[in-house]
């Protein structure tokens, strides 16, 4: 691969000190979907900034440390090319396990792996959940260096929760105390602490306390006008926005529809409900069949891949649900609307409330968010200021009479 990424200088590459490193790198970029201009530019960077940091960046079985990479991967002049080269670098010594992070290389790194197998295998929770546990777990241990396990105190949590609310809202702080606690519980059980540590005092939040999200649907209407359809990732982009304002779709969802999720001849979208675990099969109004063609035919690259939103940059994939937030505040700036505050999940409740506005059931709605309870879909019909002034009732006039007996 050294030899068709650079057809002239392979040699300067191969016989490098970190030659085999730069092969499997090259090997694995191509493999990932990188195409060969940015998989030849990566391998580059990753030449030189090894060539200077020298042979002890490696550490031993040829494992490399995330801290020791965040100090190589430096240029004055390319940073922001240096970080994207690090992050394909990190995610390559991940697929191979040779990446090794600072929590894991101290002395706390058996208590984690431990912690991490009971999360998985005691308690069932799903990876992502677990990797939220351990991120919280290994943060504490972080704020809490300086002492020992056995040595610490209640005022050492509650210093963290302080610190960290000072940084969080409420509903956050919420679930950073849900998982501390836990943590703190398996350490008990484990007898790696004097005392139990986890009976924690967590903020109050109240239901129906946050102000609604909902957007006027004229406001959505000029954000979907508002993007630009001139190129790919336009009719990318609007196709998607489109379908969360429409459909009430969340972002998860958006990012696991595939090629067959749509029946042209029945006119459905199929759609895998990653929440609830469930599927929803939503009728296609023949605007929305245009639009899927139209993005079909001008936007989607041709790809082996599945699924129906793609990224257009290198490598070649699936989008991820975070990007779809990232697109919505991109084109909700650019639009120069009143939508400071807003995100793409707001697309959603404006969703609900459109149909409820329309005289839609909070049953059918509920049905169409893919909502298990009434509960869940109350919260997304929270009255707006311009309901309100509807039903207020007039002052009263004021009686004549009364106004005589005064005077």
């Amino acid at each position: 691969m050294l030899r068709r990424l650079f057809p002239r200088y392979h040699s300067r590459y191969a016989e490098s000190p970190f030659g085999d490193c730069l092969h499997d790198f090259a090997d694995w970029l191509i493999s990932a979907g990188y195409t060969p201009d940015p998989a030849h530019n990566h391998v580059r960077r990753l030449k030189q900034a090894l060539e200077r940091a020298g042979s002890g960046v490696i550490g031993p079985e040829g494992k490399f440390a995330a801290a020791t990479l965040a100090k190589i991967f430096t240029s004055p002049g390319q940073q922001i090319l240096f970080d994207a080269t690090r992050r394909a670098f990190q995610r390559f010594l991940v697929s191979r396990g040779q990446l090794v992070s600072g929590s894991e290389a101290g002395r706390f790194s058996s208590l984690l792996e431990a912690y991490r197998r009971h999360l998985l295998e005691m308690r069932g929770l799903a990876i992502a959940t677990v990797d939220q546990h351990l991120a919280t777990a290994k943060y504490f241990l972080a704020y809490a260096s300086d002492a020992s396990l056995r040595d610490l105190s209640q005022q050492t949590v509650e210093a963290f929760v302080v610190a960290e609310g000072r940084r969080l809202k409420r509903q956050s702080l919420q679930h950073t105390v849900a998982r501390l606690r836990a943590f703190l519980r398996f350490c008990y059980d484990r007898n790696e602490l004097g005392e139990r540590l986890d009976a924690i005092d967590a903020p109050r939040t109240y239901r129906g306390e946050s102000p609604p999200r909902a957007l006027a649907w004229k406001l959505v209407q000029d954000l979907l006008r508002s993007i630009d359809r001139s190129d790919a990732a336009g009719l990318r982009d609007h196709a998607i926005l489109w379908l969360m304002a429409h459909y009430g779709l969340r972002p998860s969802e958006i990012v696991t529809l595939t090629l067959a999720s749509i029946d042209w001849q029945a006119k459905t979208l199929r759609v895998e409900q990653c929440k609830t675990r469930s599927v929803l099969i939503l009728p296609l109004a023949d605007k929305a069949l245009r639009m899927l063609k139209s993005y079909l035919r001008r936007g989607r690259p041709a790809s082996s891949h599945p699924e129906l939103f793609l990224r257009l940059r290198a490598p070649e994939g699936p989008l991820k649900h975070t990007a779809i937030c990232d697109l919505y505040k991109k084109h909700s700036r650019r639009s120069g609307l009143p939508l400071d505050g807003s995100c793409s999940y707001d697309l959603r409740h404006s969703f609900a409330m459109r149909l409820l506005d329309r005289g839609v059931g909070i049953k059918l709605i509920g049905d169409l968010l893919g909502h298990r309870t009434l509960e869940s879909t109350c919260v997304y019909l929270r009255l707006q200021t311009t309901a309100l002034r509807g039903v207020a009732l007039p002052l009263p006039a004021q009686d004549d009479g009364l106004e005589r007996r005064s005077a």
